[in-house]
């Protein structure tokens, strides 16, 4: 029993030590249970994926559309609609050459397979090991980064035209698609498909094609390197056209031919030699290019461009309608002008220009001339793809404009055209090579001086006159930007952003980027894409008014006047740029002949840019002759004349934020210190006019002002005293509890800017008051004194504008007022006001011997006396004036006879001082 006992025990021990083995065991079996739990849970939710994406790609492959022979076969025109949906032209189908698989040459065949699919002859459609390889690449370099479709389904994309979305639903209708393909066509009939619908670049459809096209002969007559050429295209068909960017096809050729052999189509040796070749050698040459013609080619090679912007939409076999700001009469206008001389009367055939109309409000292309007589259908956009200096044109935006937006300039701010370098010492001049000094900022700029240019300019600073011109479209390049390119140096624009830029100013400021798409419907007639223009404030509305102020000033008197449209509210700018001194000499050039002429115009409804000049030939310049050199406004004129025709064109509206004083412009709240305050001159009210009115017995007074935002002063006297009356920003005042029988006059001025204008004036006398107190105190005045103003019996108004305010009280005071007295000897006489300046005449009065005395002082006073006994031998001396008062009444003359003879006293003037009055019979 003991040994079992002991066997227990060891037993028992033995359970025990297994059990803390376990224990130190346990947290290994943790992890891998974890591990084990993990694997499980990622098979479940790959089974589960695996299943959500066959049952996924089940529902997209039954939604597929069937594709008939036509579609995959043949591309699909696309539909180009004017600005009132009538259809200008279409695009596609029209361009290719058929050809049977059996016409295709074995290496052109080789390249094609190369590189687009080098399984095409093992795969059904799909291929799984191109798939996984695209699936590695789309995990490490993002989704899309690589294709993983083979030939067929290219051949499918292209007749679904949905290659513009890379979506699970196009790929698994693409790939379902592939399958039946392969299923109903061999693999022959897929690869004609191929050849014969593959865009290649300038309207052209089909390697066939391609090759009659870039190389003037058939595909069985290319070499090895022009077929490396063309089996290169369908990747980027526009980026690889030989004819506008050979260098990207020689590397895209380059490694077509690397991949020729590294599939063992080609040798090293063969490869190598091909690799060498110019790109250029075999092309057909740009005078002999023949492309697909279409109507309006400037405009309409301009929304094919839109067209790739907004997606990988091919205009020649998607299908597509696509809606344009086109107006159609307005481009058959500018080709006329263009290509005949029915409109123009031209130099020659090699003068070209180029033409962009947009709309000033929305930014909308109206037409596009592209230039003269031109051939190629996507040849060269002098509209748009030129980029010449625009001479003066940039005033308004590298100098002026911001001088207005961040300086707050006002249009008569002072400049000076004087002899002037740049900093490194080189003179600048203006064509007449003459400095006309001092002038305002409007003279500057519409007789377009180059010296107050710069001058801004550097008051600008490059930084803000950058900033500036950035908003209105031209994003130019800091470091080119110097000190010459305040009058154009250095600076590179084409029509289409010139006229896009002078727009913002006819728009209150407000930009909008040039489009000539308004949208594009995709051929289920359903979808549609529209271009996301965004209208932006470039600049403030005082400074967009201010400059179009001036600019109008270049067509009346200006260096603008031929493009002047008489009746037609419009703003414009001149330019040209001179050839140096070198190239004169070099190509026998007249040294008043220029390079580039420009103008740039708008109205409330068009802006309109135009440049005008010469491409070099063979190394050689050519410059526009002095009698040529208005041909760009010739162009403005009638096309703007033209699109005008018939159309309400309102004015440009002047905004709350400037002020006009005299000819010159204000930002409203800047004082500008630099005028010539002589010519600042600031409108008076008009039509004063006082009341009173007995029922509320109050004075009403009003005024008429055509300006805006002035506030007014009104002061005035009261019965000679002076008085103020307050200020109101309206156009009237009212005086209550008026004094009865007071005279109140009242003069008016408007301050606008801190610019004072002229008084205007009135005066209105209450009814009423005492007589007996009048008689009371006439009774305690002097004898000389005792003359009564007679009112008259109803209020009366008088108007009047005077340079300073009008003091009429009763003393002279500054030289000023006047004091206006009727005397009277025994008997009473009739006095009446004349006003003016220290000055008083009193009227005939009867007595019974007549005196003359004359006073001086600050005023004069002469009485004239009518004796009515006789002649008087002589009138005694009146008494002295006082300083600043009327003289008094010269005293009673002695008669000698006994006639009625009147008797008038002289006027005499003196000094401050009284001075003796002298009498005369």
């Amino acid at each position: 029993m003991a040994e079992k006992y002991q066997s227990r025990e060891e037993r028992r021990k033995q359970m025990q030590a297994n059990q803390h083995k376990k224990k130190r065991k346990k947290p290994k079996n943790k992890f891998l249970t974890f591990i084990k739990r993990l694997i499980l849970v990622c098979f479940i939710l790959g089974l589960a994926g695996v299943i959500a994406g066959i049952s996924t790609f089940a529902y997209y492959a039954s939604s597929s559309p069937k594709l008939t022979k036509k579609q995959l076969s043949d591309p699909i025109p696309s539909v180009i609609k004017d600005k009132n949906n009538k259809t200008v032209t279409t695009l596609g189908a029209q361009n290719r050459k058929y050809i049977d698989y059996e016409e295709l040459p074995k290496q052109m065949e080789n390249a094609i397979l190369s590189t687009e699919d080098t399984r095409f002859y093992q795969h059904h459609g799909i291929d799984p090991i191109r798939l996984g390889g695209a699936v590695v690449a789309n995990f490490t370099k993002g989704f899309g980064s690589e294709g993983a479709s083979t030939l067929t389904q290219q051949v499918v994309s292209m007749a679904l035209n949905n290659k513009n979305e890379k979506t699970l639903k196009r790929k698994a209708q693409e790939a379902w698609l592939a399958i039946q393909l392969e299923r109903k066509y061999t693999k022959h009939e897929i690869l004609e498909m191929y050849v014969n619908k593959v865009y290649m670049s300038d309207g052209v459809f089909g390697f066939e094609t391609a090759a009659e096209h870039y190389y003037g002969k058939s595909l069985s007559k290319l070499s090895l390197p022009e077929i490396a050429v063309l089996a290169g295209m369908p990747q980027s068909p526009n980026n690889y056209n030989p004819f506008d960017h050979p260098d990207l096809t020689k590397k895209r050729r380059d490694i077509v031919l690397y991949m020729m052999y590294k599939n063992h189509k080609i040798t090293k040796d063969e490869m190598e030699k091909a690799q060498a070749a110019p790109v250029s050698a075999g092309l057909v040459k740009e005078k002999e290019r023949n492309t697909n013609a279409n109507k309006y080619p400037a405009f309409v090679n301009e929304v094919i461009k839109e067209v790739q912007r907004l997606g990988n939409y091919n205009v020649y076999a998607d299908g597509l309608t696509i809606y344009t700001t086109l107006d159609s009469s307005a481009q058959q206008y500018t080709e006329k002008i263009l290509n005949t001389n029915s409109i123009i009367n031209y130099p020659d055939k090699k003068m070209q220009a180029g033409i962009a109309l947009v709309d000033t409000k929305t930014g909308e292309i109206r037409a596009l001339g592209g230039g003269r007589n031109m051939k190629l259908d996507r040849g060269f956009n002098y509209a748009v793809d030129t980029k010449r200096s625009p001479g003066s044109t940039i005033k308004p935006i590298l100098d002026y404009g911001p001088a207005i937006e961040y300086l707050h300039w006002s249009t008569g701010h002072r400049l000076n055209d004087v002899a002037t370098t740049y900093s490194d010492g080189t003179p600048i001049n203006d064509w007449d090579n003459r400095f006309l000094g001092k002038m305002s900022m409007r003279k500057a700029l519409y007789l377009s001086r180059n010296i107050p240019a710069y001058e801004t300019y550097k008051e600008v600073g490059k930084e803000r006159a950058i900033r500036f011109a950035k908003k209105l479209g031209l994003d130019l390049n800091r470091k080119e930007i110097v000190e010459s390119s305040s009058i154009g140096g250095g600076v590179q624009v084409s029509p289409l952003q010139m006229a896009s830029a002078y727009a913002a100013f006819g728009n209150e400021g407000i930009y909008n980027k040039p489009h000539a798409i308004r949208k594009i419907v995709l051929r289920d007639g359903v979808t549609e894409i529209k271009p996301h223009v965004q209208s932006k404030i470039a600049m403030s509305d005082y400074t967009a008014y201010m400059i179009t102020d001036v600019l109008k000033d270049v067509l009346t008197k200006g260096t603008g006047t031929t493009a002047h449209i008489p009746g037609l509210p419009a703003a414009g700018k001149t330019g040209t740029t001179n050839f140096d001194k070198n190239d004169l000499a070099k190509y026998g050039i007249l040294s008043s002949s220029v390079q580039d002429s420009w103008f740039a115009g708008y109205t409330t409804r068009y802006s309109l840019a135009v440049w005008t000049g010469y491409e070099s030939e063979k190394g050689k310049k050519y410059g526009v002759t002095r009698p040529y050199q208005t041909v760009a406004q010739q162009i403005y004129r009638h096309l703007m004349r033209y699109v005008s025709e018939g159309k309400e064109t309102p004015d440009f509206t002047m905004p709350k934020s400037v002020v006009r004083m005299g000819s010159e412009l204000y930002i409203r709240g800047y004082i500008d210190t630099a005028i010539d305050k002589k010519s600042v001159t600031q409108d008076a009210p008009a039509n004063v006019h006082a009341a009173y009115d007995a029922d509320s017995n109050k004075i009403t007074v009003t005024w008429d002002y055509k300006g805006s935002g002035a506030t007014f002063n009104v002061s005035g006297t009261i019965n000679g005293s002076a008085a103020s009356f307050g200020s109101t920003s309206g156009k009237s005042i009212t005086v209550a509890n008026p004094k009865a029988g007071a005279t109140y006059v009242f003069n008016v001025t408007a301050t606008v800017n801190g610019v004072k204008s002229k008084a205007a004036s009135t005066s209105v006398t209450v009814p009423g008051g005492s007589t007996d107190t009048k008689a009371d105190d006439n009774q305690n005045k002097q004898p000389e004194d005792n003359a009564q103003k007679q009112p008259d019996a109803n209020n009366s108004n008088t108007n009047s504008n005077t340079d300073t305010d009008t003091n009429q009280s009763g003393e002279n005071k500054d030289n000023t007022g006047s004091d206006k007295r009727t005397n009277s000897g025994n008997s009473n006489g009739n006095g009446s006001e004349n006003s003016g300046n220290g000055s008083k005449d009193n009227n005939n009065s009867p007595g019974n011997s007549s005196g003359t005395g004359t006073s001086s002082g600050n005023g004069s006073s002469a009485n004239n006396g009518a004796g009515t006994n006789g002649n008087g031998s002589s009138g005694s001396n009146g008494t002295n004036g006082t300083n600043g008062t009327n003289g008094t009444k010269g005293t009673k003359g002695t008669n000698t006879n006994g006639g009625n003879s009147p008797n008038k006293g002289e006027n005499s003037s003196g000094n401050a001082s009284a001075n003796n009055n002298t009498g005369s019979e």
